[in-house]
């Protein structure tokens, strides 16, 4: 079998992908825009450190070394982990690096025959195509007004593009009120990260730096200023809205994972697809996950100064959960703010003045000499654009109140031939990831048919209004931190695989589950 696969991006899941499209007996093809592999951990700040436990944060056929002693390694480790996954799997040989995609487009059947399909792909069976992939690729090495492009023709196709890279979220301004009028220098957290840690220390040591935003790499850039410069260039903080980032995952020494990340709290919730009694079950156990939120925030408020410096959320714990908008608070972040070298600063809006930035709710002025916009990234708009066909474009993005509609997470029902890793969150991505490649290689291997275009839709709609309804503005991250047990359980089901991986009733209803429980998924 020499069927061509393209897989875009070697990041995390574009390792992943290419492992197990190798396994699967196919030839796959890497397209990478930068010079590594990596992705977001390629280029990242200073003190970035993993979110999760390193447990879980591990492929399931390859261990962390020994070496690693710390439970959360920096970002350099992340690094070294993964080039040495991709070592002992042999798979740089299969990536080409500085090979930016340009576009993807489908050819060889027409919109109208595939609006009539009833079966993905017209016959429902990935390896018997109708049509193929042609990838246009652009040299980034090659520093010239024409760029050299180069088209790829390919059967199948596996975006691992991410969200959180590339094209930035840059926030709208009132005329004369944008960077424009700034003296000083605008950049988004993207081009700080795009530094090596030398020299973004270099950038801002001296400066005084105002950043927007209060996300995980808001959090890390403005720490990283006040580690430069102390208090007497103190680092200002810009947010509109506070969230319940967490110091750790121990609240008053219970295990976090216990709490959360066992079948007991998935019976607490709604979840897409359930039966009457499951339902019934969510609504008789809903109390018990609200005492359980509250039992979260009472240690974080203890543990955090969050009232005396604003920054008590006005919604709860569960809501940010849902929607995968926590992080953990970096190392004596409020020290700094005591100390003074980090300002926080509450406003809905903010706009520029020639001297720094401007405060909305109440007209102050901040002089400043850099900002830097950790305002996120546009990554639903970043999937579009890869797309030739404005029919895919509008397939992809839904509505302006819908998700991103993908069954299963990873396939569209209406884009053929394609497979999309790695886009939709989870808390737990890597081996999240991992699990999305294994049931796309069984697809690829017909272990299993998909169901018909409709069905596809239905259920991508049972989803949608869970995520709709669970994380409110938040739903087109399409976070899966609350229900990844009853997420996986339905990938093994597709693929012929037990989805209770322990043994014992109250070992099943109460151990936290992780990446250890699908080790054997790898070897199959």
């Amino acid at each position: 079998m020499d069927r061509q696969v393209g897989i875009i991006g070697a990041g995390v899941s574009g390792l992943l992908a290419c492992k197990y499209v190798l396994k699967a007996g196919y030839n796959p093809i890497v397209f990478e825009a930068k010079t590594s592999i990596g992705g977001v951990w390629a280029h990242t700040s200073e003190t970035t450190k993993l979110q999760n436990h390193k447990q879980q944060y591990e492929f399931l056929d390859f261990p962390w070394p020994s070496s690693v002693k710390e439970d959360f390694p920096d970002h350099n480790q992340v690094m070294d982990y993964l080039e040495s996954y991709a070592r002992q799997f042999d798979l740089q040989q299969y990536i080409r690096f500085n090979c930016r995609v340009m576009a993807i487009d489908y050819e060889g059947v027409s919109d109208e025959e595939m609006v009539t399909w009833d079966l993905w792909g017209g016959t429902g069976d990935p390896i018997i195509p109708k049509g193929k992939w042609n990838i246009t690729v652009e040299d980034t090495q090659i520093e010239s007004t024409e760029k050299l492009e180069q088209v790829y023709q390919v059967e199948f196709v596996i975006l691992c593009i991410g969200k959180f890279s590339d094209l930035p979220n840059i926030p709208d301004f009132p005329p004369n009120k944008g960077p424009e009028s700034f003296n000083g220098k605008v950049i988004h957290s993207m081009d700080y990260s795009a530094m090596d840690d030398a020299s973004a220390a270099k950038f801002i040591k001296g400066k005084r730096v105002a950043v927007v935003g209060i996300q995980k790499s808001g959090l890390d850039i403005a720490t990283e200023c006040a580690m430069a410069n102390g208090i007497e260039h103190p680092c200002t903080v810009i947010y509109k809205r506070a969230h319940w980032n967490f110091p750790d995952f121990f609240p008053w020494g219970v295990p976090l994972a216990f709490l959360y990340f066992n079948r007991l709290a998935e019976f607490m919730i709604h979840k897409p697809g359930e039966g009457l009694i499951l339902s019934l079950l969510a609504t008789l156990l809903s109390p018990l996950r609200w005492l359980i939120s509250k039992f979260v925030e009472s240690y974080i408020r203890w543990k955090l100064p969050l009232k005396k410096y604003n920054m008590m959320p006005k919604h709860s714990w569960d809501k940010d959960f849902s929607a995968g908008t926590i992080s953990i608070t970096p190392e004596k972040f409020y020290h700094r703010v005591d100390e003074g070298s980090i300002i926080l600063k509450k406003s809905t809006t903010f706009s520029f003045w020639k001297d720094g930035v401007m405060i909305s709710d109440n007209n102050e002025r901040i002089e400043t000499d850099l900002v830097i916009l950790a305002t996120g990234y546009k990554g639903d708009q970043k999937l579009k654009n890869i797309f030739a066909s404005p029919t895919f474009q509008k397939y992809i993005m839904g509505s302006s109140k819908s998700t991103v509609q993908l069954y299963r997470e990873c396939i569209h029902p209406r884009i053929p031939q394609l497979a999309i890793i790695g886009y939709l969150e989870s808390l737990m991505n890597l081996f999240t990831s991992e699990i999305r490649c294994i049931w796309l290689t069984h697809l690829l291997k017909g272990t299993f048919k998909l169901p018909r275009i409709i069905e596809m839709e239905k259920d991508v709609l049972r989803w949608e209004r869970y995520m709709t309804q669970n994380t409110s503005e938040y739903y087109r991250r399409s976070c899966q931190s609350v229900m990844h047990i009853w997420y996986n359980d339905q990938l093994c089901r597709d693929m012929r695989f037990n989805p209770k991986r322990k043994k014992g009733f109250f070992v099943e209803l109460l151990q936290p589950y992780g990446s250890k429980d699908y080790e054997d998924l790898s070897t199959h």
